[in-house]
């Protein structure tokens, strides 16, 4: 996740479309107040509710290979307790705590867990620590700190590797590299933790020294413990833990609290561009370090608020606020650019909730809706007309009727069986309203299409939708919106605003008539031919999946995705995207939107371009996604995973290693066995890349576990059956795979290659 830190760096670029002036804001659907349950600060990926999101078979749940050791203590007793429930809240609520709270020690159980299975990590870790302690001064003394840490380190290492002479010998170095690394993480006192040893801040080596004492306890399958440890990693030195040693963590787990501060630094910036060197150059480096402190803070409050969570039976923990710096911390600026960035890693409502509530309230809610669009109506108006701006584009004696938002209307019974003359009324009265709902949208479709006023194109949004729902798809009111002008004037607001109900409701109208029009498909697509307004979407922590199922229906090309913010981007909605999407009646799910943007991106070019965004796919962390996908997805998703797999490999060697052993072997075998000509070729073709390992006991080892078989048949039976149907392209690559197989061990099938039996013996 590496890329995040530029995600934001374009966000206020200029367009060359109108530029909206913040005008009066309406009031919201729905006035809501926030309950105690609704404020608990959650990661991006526990706040979607990804149920399917599971680290545990890299490292959480599954056993690690090498024996098994623990280390008895009152500590691993009080954290092995089966229940995690939060005691104490005081609501009727589900145990939403306690699913958070596994959530949270998977996702950073499978994290470390990645020390001890992913040799490139492992090495990546070391560099930084011996960078780290490079720095040493060698005249000044050290009291044995760094020998101790250093001891401690090794011994790690060999319990790691497996070196080490029987399981009472490798307890006895787990409990002395936990002694030692305690010693070094104590230097995180009041009293030294400004200090430094040798010329090493002590904050770096109590770090350093958390960080192994969290993979120890991973090695000992004590992954709350684990957890601990790694979040107080980010509390004894924030600044090195997100910049240098756990950078792509940090992105993951705690950039989407923090975003509001990175929004709020480019704006700055850019407020910054157009003043003289010297005063630039001094206002940028202080603006520079109030960013990093606050990021620090941010980073320290949220490491402790989760490490809070983990307390068996401790009460909820208050989510911690970190708002922006003062604008005095590093001088003064032409404009605030905060006034948009107030809400600070807050979580908003789904657009339904929000708008329809639950069904048994719907109704009073809708009333209280009414009134309350109503009265944002009436005090934008008043405040216009004292100020004599341009004239109001609704009439005030139409207003009680037209922002009653979504309102079910309802014809009392009576009114079917009256006289001629009361049918005759009603069918004015109706003939009346008609005309006063295309009045409406007539307006609203001028307003979208010329105003330059934002919150004025934000209520026009809202009359839009509210009419389109009403006509339940007529044709004339699908004719009036898929007008050109009207899109582009939606994409307007759907880049310039920040009101996610808005937004919600410009994407799902948009989704409406994109799905139903291939040319309102074309219109999206030359208005905005580089997807700049969907990058911004994607980016959103709220929106990002709707946003990716409006882009697939735009069934966008590669040409178009050139952005190196796209791999990350697609790689976060496949990770939160097994929900379907419901945008208005148009249903998809996020994760055939990602497949769909991954092919592209790694078919979708020239070869450099298609490896160099394979390896941004590798490089993301987008293969233990992958390896997930081809076990549990449907057919067409696990064959296009397999599909982008083998291109990650091609452009990435050294991924091979790590899908050899994390590839689920029987997946594969599933994949041949089911007919279908594209998955048992895609399959077949992974194979044999997986086979091209550069160690022939790693290749020995995957053909061992590939040899197991699926659903009761053996794996020699279902190559052999498959090798009968295989074209002719395939048959040499099968017939290679079964002979590497006959040669690791006697099948009883009666083998072609008899010859090599007496030497197997």
């Amino acid at each position: 996740m590496a890329s995040l830190q530029q995600l934001l760096a374009e966000e206020g670029f200029e367009r060359g479309h109108r530029q909206f002036t913040e005008g009066p804001k309406p009031m919201k659907l729905k006035d809501r107040t926030s309950t105690d349950h609704d404020s608990i600060a959650l990661p991006i990926y526990i706040c979607h509710d990804l149920k399917s999101f599971d680290f545990s078979k890299q490292g959480s749940d599954k056993a690690v290979s090498g024996p098994e050791y623990s280390i008895k203590s009152s500590e691993r007793e009080g954290s092995n307790s089966k229940s995690s429930r939060i005691d104490g809240i005081g609501r009727e609520e589900p145990a939403i705590d306690e699913v958070a709270v596994r959530a949270v020690i998977s996702i950073l159980g499978g994290y470390i867990g990645r020390y001890l299975k992913d040799e490139i990590f492992r090495e990546s870790v070391r560099e930084k620590f011996n960078s780290c302690l490079e720095r040493r001064k060698r005249k000044e003394p050290d009291n044995g700190i760094l020998a101790n840490l250093e001891l401690g380190v090794e011994s790690i290492d060999k319990l790691v590797e497996g070196k080490g002479a029987d399981r009472e010998h490798r307890m006895k170095l787990l409990r002395n590299s936990i002694q030692l690394l305690s010693i070094v993480a104590s230097l995180n006192s009041k009293k030294t933790r400004h200090s430094s040893t040798c010329g090493i801040p002590n904050s770096h080596l109590s770090a350093f020294a958390q960080l192994y004492l969290s993979i120890i306890y991973k090695l000992d399958k004590n992954d709350r413990i684990s957890a601990r440890h790694l979040l107080q990693v980010f509390c004894d030195s924030p600044y090195l833990s997100r910049t240098h040693l756990l950078p792509d963590l940090w992105e993951h787990f705690f950039l989407p609290h923090l975003l509001h501060l990175k929004v709020w630094y480019h704006k700055e910036l850019e407020l910054l561009s157009n003043l003289d060197y010297g005063e630039k150059d001094k206002r940028m480096k202080a603006l520079g370090k109030a960013f990093n402190d606050r990021m620090d803070m941010g980073t320290t409050q949220f490491a402790l608020y989760y490490k809070n969570w983990l307390k068996i039976g401790a009460q909820l923990p208050a989510v911690p606020s970190v708002p922006l710096p003062s604008r005095t911390s590093y001088g003064s600026s032409r404009r605030r650019s905060s006034d948009s960035y107030t809400s600070y890693s807050s979580q908003n409502k789904n657009l339904f909730r929000t708008v329809f509530g639950p069904t048994e309230r719907r109704s009073m809610d809708l009333d209280n809706l009414n009134r309350a669009s109503i009265n944002a109506w009436n005090l934008q108006k008043e405040h216009k007309s004292k100020r004599n701006q341009k004239a109001e584009l609704w009439s005030e004696s139409k207003k009680s009727e037209r922002f009653r938002l979504f309102a079910c209307q309802s014809t009392p019974a009576e009114e079917f069986v009256v006289n001629g003359e009361h049918s005759r009324n009603n069918s004015r009265r109706n003939e009346d309203k008609n005309r006063n709902h295309t009045s409406e949208l007539s307006r609203a479709n001028t307003t979208i299409c010329s105003s330059d006023d934002l919150s004025e194109c934000e209520l026009a949004i809202r009359v839009i939708v509210k009419t389109w729902l009403n006509s339940h798809g007529d044709s004339a009111v699908e004719a009036e919106l898929s007008k050109a002008p009207i899109i582009e004037g939606m994409l307007e607001v759907l880049f310039a605003s920040n009101e996610d109900e808005i937004l919600e409701l410009a994407i799902s109208m948009l989704a409406e008539l994109v799905a139903k029009s291939e040319s309102n498909r074309q219109i999206v697509l030359n208005f905005d031919p580089q997807l700049e307004i969907f990058i911004k979407l994607l980016r959103s922590t709220s929106l990002f999946l709707k946003a990716s199922v409006l882009l697939y229906l735009l069934k966008p090309k590669a040409k178009q995705m050139i952005s190196t913010e796209w791999v990350p981007l697609i790689l976060r909605v496949l990770e939160f995207g097994d929900q379907i999407q419901t945008l208005f009646t148009v249903c998809c799910s996020a994760q055939v939107a990602a497949f769909y943007f991954l092919e592209q991106l790694v078919n979708g070019f020239d070869e450099d371009k298609n490896f160099e965004n394979a390896r941004a796919v590798v490089s993301h962390g987008g293969l233990a996604l992958l390896v997930g996908r081809i076990e549990k997805g449907e057919i067409h998703e696990r064959q296009n995973t397999a599909s982008i797999i083998i291109c990650c490999i091609q452009a990435d060697e050294k991924c091979r290693s790590y899908l050899a052993e994390n590839l689920n072997k029987a997946s594969l075998l599933e994949l041949i066995v089911l007919e279908n000509h594209n998955c048992n070729r895609c399959a077949i073709a992974l194979l044999t890349e997986l086979l091209c390992l550069a160690r022939r006991t790693q290749m020995m080892k995957f053909l061992d576990r590939l040899n197991n078989g699926w659903g009761g048949l053996s794996t020699m039976h279902i190559f052999l059956a498959y090798l009968q149907r295989a074209s002719s392209e395939e048959r040499p690559l099968v017939a290679a795979i079964l002979l590497q197989l006959d040669l690791l061990v006697i099948s009883f099938i009666v083998s072609f290659t008899i010859s090599y039996m007496p030497h197997l013996i």
